[in-house]
């Protein structure tokens, strides 16, 4: 792969935690799922790519967020947001705030609307994105950061782009049956190592994948069991609450898009200086690492927990109903300084061939109502 080489110091970071991961694997017989591998890879303390001290988002970063590439995106979601509120409390959550810059768009256009938000909770597992939520968000003494989810929450909760990089199992057809692609030390580097899938793991494909016996042998796709446990927990909260709203933002496939015949090297993906590729073992730690989220399951996990299904669409239907095309039009067209950097950032949020259609919106809640201009794009049917 021709990619941007790491710093020097960069590198001494990945080495410390290849170390890390191949003494985990050496302690367990020589293999670890690659859940595991991928929950180090991201998150292992001080060394894990969420947890030590790089860039990642924006230019200068791995990637790009939608809320780094324009305001509009989060007061669009503040207008959404003031709706559910209006039914319940003035109180937000955000999980895994990024650079804070959505929860800064949030509150600021909450206050252009006169909403007072009486708490802005922050659930953020890494110590460095903290710091720079921390100096993002200074002037808003309503932000209080959380180690974890209360037990029960009333208001909105916010969660841009925090499925997909929950860890995943992978898993391979073979004749015989689903084989588990766990992570092994070969030749001094990271490889797959096939072996029979275990009863909890066959239990969640059955569950998550219903035509899996008719799919070809040689088929690699990812099972979200990480993913759906946090949705049983999320739901749980709102489900404890009086009142309440959960907006999810991801890219990803409702079940019977997701597990199509031709998807038959899965969804995995790697991220690193704004090159995307599928190498998950390439310096662990520098890259990011993450999976396209199949929505049937993540929506059925809320339902069993106890949360309603609120609706079911792609960002594009939700940015609209939510009123992005009015908030452009608070920059003068005439003003084209000003106006066309946003009017073409709102363009990328909204087109079929960007981020429109593949990134969705899964609401879930409970006793609430979402306005019909969103509840309008609703494709619930389509789970």
């Amino acid at each position: 792969m021709s990619l941007p080489v790491p710093t020097s110091d960069a590198l001494a970071a990945s080495h410390a935690l290849q170390h890390l991961i191949a003494a985990e694997i050496a302690r367990n017989d020589g293999a670890i799922s690659f859940a595991r591998y991928m929950e180090l890879a991201l998150y292992a303390p001080d060394l894990g790519y969420y947890s030590g001290g790089s860039a990642k988002l924006g230019k200068d970063g791995d990637f790009t967020t939608a809320p780094e590439l324009t305001p509009l995106f989060g007061a669009a979601v503040a207008q959404a947001a003031a709706a559910i509120i209006a039914q319940s409390a003035p109180r937000i959550l955000e999980f895994g705030a990024g650079t804070g810059k959505l929860a800064f768009d949030i509150l600021t256009e909450m206050a252009l609307a006169g909403v007072a938000i009486e708490r802005y909770f922050i659930v953020e597992l890494s110590g460095e994105l903290r710091a720079r939520q921390q100096d993002k968000l200074r002037d808003f003494p309503q932000v209080q950061w959380l180690d974890e989810f209360p037990d029960a929450f009333d208001g909105v909760v916010v969660g841009n782009e925090v499925l997909d990089a929950m860890p995943v199992q992978l898993i391979t057809k073979h004749p015989e049956g689903w084989q588990e692609l766990r992570v092994t030390v070969r030749d001094g580097r990271f490889d797959y190592l096939e072996t029979p899938a275990g009863p909890e793991l066959l239990a969640q494909i059955a569950l998550q994948i219903q035509d899996h016996d008719s799919l070809p042998v040689g088929y690699v796709t990812e099972v979200h069991g990480v993913a759906c446990g946090f949705m049983a927990t999320l739901a749980r909260m709102l489900r404890n609450g009086r009142a309440n709203a959960a907006f999810l933002f991801d890219y990803g496939f409702p079940a019977h898009e997701y597990y199509l015949e031709q998807r038959a090297t899965g969804t995995l993906m790697c991220h690193y200086r704004h090159h995307s590729h599928p190498d998950p073992f390439y310096y662990p730690g520098l890259q990011d690492i993450t999976a396209h989220v199949d929505f049937t399951a993540m929506a059925l996990a809320a339902q069993e927990a106890g949360a309603d299904v609120l609706a079911y669409l792609n960002q594009a239907g939700f940015l609209i109903g939510a009123g992005a095309g009015e908030l452009l039009l608070r920059t003068d067209p005439s003003d084209a300084l000003r106006y066309l950097p946003q009017a073409k950032a709102l363009q990328k949020l909204l087109s079929p061939a960007e981020m429109g259609e593949l990134f969705k919106v899964l609401v879930i809640g409970k006793n609430v109502a979402l306005p019909d201009a969103i509840a309008a794009h609703d494709r619930t049917h389509r789970l």
